[in-house]
């Protein structure tokens, strides 16, 4: 007789989650997930203006990250310095998708009151990947 076995729950809820983007481990590869979630290609020039532009709340992303995210930031409120944004010149972003996710979801909340689309993410991140020293 066949015993069927269901799959642990960790597997099912490791499953369930998967994205595009649960094997990205750079840059290149998290803007390819999130296009593909956008069904349509990136942007640049429409990431700067997002990422410049005041979306009805006080900040813009520059506002912490600055006009040109390839130096130091500083958070508006706290003044906590923040490491340069764009890839090119700091290695270490964009690398870990659970980190991007999670710090998507907060600054697009802190600066649109809404978490932004894969489309708004593609733009942005396509954007950054520009900018070279």
């Amino acid at each position: 007789m066949h015993i069927f076995t269901f799959p642990s729950r960790a597997l099912i809820v490791a499953c369930a989650t998967l994205s595009p983007l649960a094997h990205a481990v750079t840059p290149a590869e998290q803007l390819a997930g999130y296009s593909a979630q956008a069904a349509a290609p990136a942007q640049p020039a429409r990431g700067q203006q997002l990422f410049t532009t005041r979306h009805g709340k006080d900040w813009s992303c520059a506002s912490c990250h600055t006009a040109t995210p390839t130096g130091e930031g500083k958070h508006a409120s706290t003044g906590k310095v923040i490491g340069p944004l764009a890839p090119a010149f700091n290695p270490q972003r964009f690398t870990d998708t659970a980190k991007t996710e999670k710090w998507f979801r907060r600054n697009c909340n802190d600066v649109m009151g809404r978490e932004c689309s894969a489309t708004e993410k593609a733009d942005v991140l396509a954007w950054l990947l520009t900018l070279k020293p």
